[in-house]
């Protein structure tokens, strides 16, 4: 294992002609030639990001090369905080370069655990980025939201990180990049090839969120999905409040139009939301309105229906007579 490092070490770009030196290896993504390095600034010893796009080794070239060039564009438009902002990109002949401001911050993809409350305040600090995301004149959806890449920092900051899948909202996708994002944590819209709206990202936050509760790795999502591939929250978080388990239901519901429609909808929906505890007398209460409200509505529709077939028999037995009136005349 020590061998490997040092080969890989030894192996390290150098990029010393263009200002950076790199420290170690952050990760990587052998099918997608993608090797993510952490440098310094030689000049002033910031560290940065430096993620390489190698096409040597894989066959989709050119689809890696436009998940390059995308990731840039989407970047080099964005400015918040809890986004690492773009730098600089190069090329050079082992491959193309996107460096990238450092936060030298945990994923959500390591051993970490959080109590409930602690990730309701994690997903504020996701939708809030969302917002911005989702408000812009051009919105953009991330497509990719997971637990490796969310950043969480001791006060529970959130940064949202790698944008190589994400495209503006009714931008026209080739087919070769549906279903791109993460199975498990990829919206059922996308999965069939469907448009994408604000809704899409959310529900990828669900279950980031489920699988925080639940203390469970991404490779193991499968394990709380039911056998219509659905999570079924109330029995997951039996001690969460009902409430907060009919927000997270709502989140991940499988048709995007019963979810939330926006970011800013489902955090406005979670702020007053308790994440713990027996349901309170006012939930019980609302609950009740909601339930008489569904049965009024189904009440107006039964009333409607049988007008409507009362209709069409009084129709039909005029019908009948006049029938009956047309033969004596004859």
């Amino acid at each position: 294992m020590e061998l490997d490092v040092h080969i890989r070490e030894a192996n390290h770009p150098n990029f010393s002609q263009l200002g950076y030196q790199v420290i170690r290896e952050l990760g990587r993504n052998q099918a997608e030639g993608r090797i993510t390095y952490l440098a310094n600034v030689c000049k002033s010893n910031q560290q940065v990001v430096i993620k390489e796009f190698s096409f040597a080794s894989t066959s989709a070239d050119w689809s890696g090369f436009k998940t390059y060039e995308r990731e840039i564009e989407i970047l080099q438009q964005l400015h918040h905080p809890r986004i690492p902002r773009y730098i600089d990109s190069f090329e050079m002949p082992g491959g193309f370069y996107l460096v990238q401001e450092y936060k030298n911050v945990p994923s959500l993809g390591g051993q970490r655990s959080f109590k409930p409350e602690e990730i309701k305040q994690i997903a504020v600090s996701i939708l809030e980025i969302l917002v911005y995301l989702q408000q812009r004149v051009n919105p953009i959806i991330h497509r990719d939201i997971k637990p490796e890449n969310i950043l969480v920092d001791e006060q529970l900051n959130a940064y949202l990180i790698d944008f190589g899948l994400a495209r503006l909202q009714g931008q026209k996708m080739a087919l070769s990049c549906f279903a791109s994002g993460t199975p498990g944590f990829m919206p059922p819209e996308e999965q069939f090839g469907y448009a994408l709206t604000q809704a899409s990202d959310l529900y990828s936050l669900g279950v980031t969120l489920i699988c925080l509760l639940t203390d469970t790795r991404s490779v193991d999502l499968g394990k709380l999905i039911d056998h219509k591939y659905r999570f079924n929250c109330q029995k997951l978080f039996p001690q969460l409040n009902p409430r907060f388990s009919s927000w997270l239901t709502k989140m991940v519901e499988y048709k995007w139009k019963y979810r939330y429609a926006n970011a800013g909808i489902a955090l406005k929906a979670l702020q007053p939301i308790p994440v713990i505890g027996h349901a309170t007398t006012i939930d019980i209460l609302i609950a009740a309105i909601k339930f008489k409200q569904r049965t009024a509505v189904l009440g107006l529709v039964m009333i409607g229906m049988i007008a409507m077939a009362a209709t069409t028999l009084i129709l039909s037995e005029q019908g009948g007579v006049a029938q009956q009136l047309l033969e004596i005349r004859k």
